[in-house]
C-alpha cells in the first residue's frame, strides 16, 4: 500500500497513541518515540565507543527479481520495503550504510520486537552471573503469579515462545491499554502491566508445547528480571551490555503507566548501535578484551532450538518450511549458511551470519505490521548480500 509522508515536521503534531503505528505517522513517530511514549534512557560509555571502521562498496552486482520479470537494485529493495535506516557489516567494517524518512546515523529508531533478541542476551548475562536460573519457574520470581494462567510455567518457556497462554479479545484489549501503547477509551482503566498479568485466570494449554508467539511473555520476563535484580531493566542494558559493547548513542525503553519497561517491543536505538549488537554476537559476545555475553549462551540460542517446536508452531508455514528453531528470543535459520536473526514488527531486523562474517541491521516503517511480501523480499535481499559480498 502506498502511502503519503507527513509533509513537514509541523504535521508531526497529529501524531498520538492512536495513529503513531500507522502511516504515514509512523515516520517520524518510530524515530520520536520519547515524545509519544515515557521512556527510560539507557546510558552509553562516556568514551570507548566500539570503532566501525568503514570500507563502502556500491553493490553494483545486486540484483533480485521482482513482480514482472523487474530487476530491482539494492536501493529499490529499501525503498520497497520502507527501510529507514540499514548498516550491513563484513567483517566487522560498514561496507553499506543508507537512510530514508529522516533517520540519521545517530537519531534512535524503535526497533519494536527485536527488542525480544536483546532481553535474550541480557538473561543470558544475568543466567551466567547466577542472578537468574531460567529453568526455575516464574513464580519463583513473581510468586504473584501462582493463582495465574503463567503458573508452572518456566523463564525458559517465556524465552523460547512455549507457554500454553491464550489471550481472547477482551484480554488482548487489556494488555494493549496495560502497556501504555494505546489510549484509554471511555469507561476502560488500567494499572499497567503487573496488575494485567495477575489478573489472568483464564484456562490455557500445557506449557512447553510448540512454538507459539504471545508478546506478553517478553514483558512478563521483564518483570521477573526487574524483581530478581531490583533495578530497572534499562539500567540492567546500560551496565551489562551498552557501556560493555561500546555503544555509541544513548537508547531508551518505553514504559508503561507505572514504570515496568516494555520488555516486548520498547526498546530504541539507532541502526548503527543495533549493528553493534551483531557485531558483538559475531565476536562471540567479546568486545575489548572482556566477556560481554558469555559464549556458550550464543552457542545455545545457536544450536539448542526446538525445530519441532516450531514445526508444530504457528509461524513455521509462514517461512516456507525452512528448518528452523526459536531460542531466547531469537529465530534460527538452520540451513546453511546458518544465520540468527531477531524481527519486529512494521519491518525491523538484525541478521547475523557468523560463517559469512556479515551483520545487517534493518530498521524500518513499512505500513502493515507484519508483510509476507516485504518479509519474503528482506529475506531474498540477505541472501543477494551474501553473494555480493563472498561470492558464494
Amino acid at each position: 500500500m502506498s502511502v503519503a509522508p507527513l509533509e513537514s515536521e509541523a504535521d508531526a503534531k497529529q501524531v498520538n497513541l492512536s495513529n503513531w503505528r500507522h502511516s504515514p505517522f509512523s515516520r517520524w513517530a518510530f524515530r520520536n518515540i520519547r515524545d509519544i511514549l515515557q521512556v527510560a534512557d539507557i546510558a552509553p560509555p562516556i568514551e570507548a565507543v566500539a570503532p566501525l571502521p568503514v570500507r563502502l562498496l556500491s553493490f553494483e552486482e545486486f540484483r533480485l527479481s521482482g513482480e514482472g520479470g523487474v530487476r530491482l537494485r539494492l536501493d529499490e529493495v529499501l525503498r520497497a520495503t520502507a527501510t529507514d535506516g540499514i548498516v550491513i557489516l563484513h567483517d566487522g567494517r560498514v561496507v553499506f550504510e543508507a537512510y530514508d524518512h529522516g533517520l540519521t546515523p545517530h537519531a534512535s529508531h524503535i526497533i519494536m520486537s527485536a527488542t525480544k533478541s536483546i532481553v535474550g542476551l541480557v538473561t543470558g548475562i544475568l543466567q551466567a552471573s547466577g542472578d537468574l536460573d531460567v529453568d526455575a519457574p516464574v513464580t519463583r520470581y513473581l510468586p504473584e503469579m501462582a493463582a495465574t494462567a503463567y503458573a508452572g510455567a518456566t523463564i525458559r518457556h517465556l524465552l523460547d515462545m512455549r507457554t500454553g497462554i491464550e489471550f481472547d479479545a477482551r484480554q488482548l484489549r487489556a494488555y494493549a491499554v496495560a502497556s501504555s501503547w494505546d489510549p484509554l477509551q471511555e469507561g476502560e482503566t488500567t494499572q499497567g502491566l503487573a496488575a494485567f498479568f495477575q489478573s489472568l485466570r483464564s484456562p490455557h494449554k500445557p506449557h512447553g508445547g510448540p512454538f507459539k508467539y504471545v508478546s506478553a511473555n517478553t514483558d512478563l520476563l521483564g518483570w521477573a528480571i526487574e524483581r530478581v535484580t531490583g533495578r530497572s531493566f534499562a539500567a540492567l542494558v546500560s551496565d551489562l551490555l551498552w557501556k560493555p559493547m561500546g555503544a555509541e548513542e544513548i537508547a531508551y525503553m518505553t514504559l508503561d503507566r507505572q514504570g515496568l519497561a516494555r520488555c516486548t517491543g520498547g526498546l530504541c536505538m539507532t541502526v548503527r548501535d543495533l549493528a553493534r549488537i551483531g557485531l558483538l554476537m559475531l565476536m562471540g559476545g567479546r568486545h575489548d578484551g572482556r566477556q560481554v555475553i558469555p559464549a556458550s549462551w550464543l552457542d545455545d540460542i545457536a544450536g539448542n532450538g526446538d525445530r519441532s517446536a516450531w514445526k508444530q508452531g504457528e509461524f513455521a508455514a509462514g517461512f516456507g518450511g525452512r528448518d528452523m528453531s526459536y531460542r531466547s528470543g531469537w529465530y534460527a535459520i538452520n540451513d546453511e549458511p546458518k544465520t540468527l536473526f531477531a524481527m519486529g514488527i512494521h519491518g525491523q531486523n538484525l541478521f547475523v551470519d557468523q560463517a559469512s562474517r556479515i551483520v545487517i541491521a534493518k530498521l524500518s516503517s513499512q505500513h502493515a505490521p507484519i508483510d509476507p511480501g516485504a518479509v519474503a523480499l528482506t529475506h531474498r535481499a540477505v541472501a543477494e548480500i551474501r553473494r555480493c559480498l563472498t561470492g558464494g
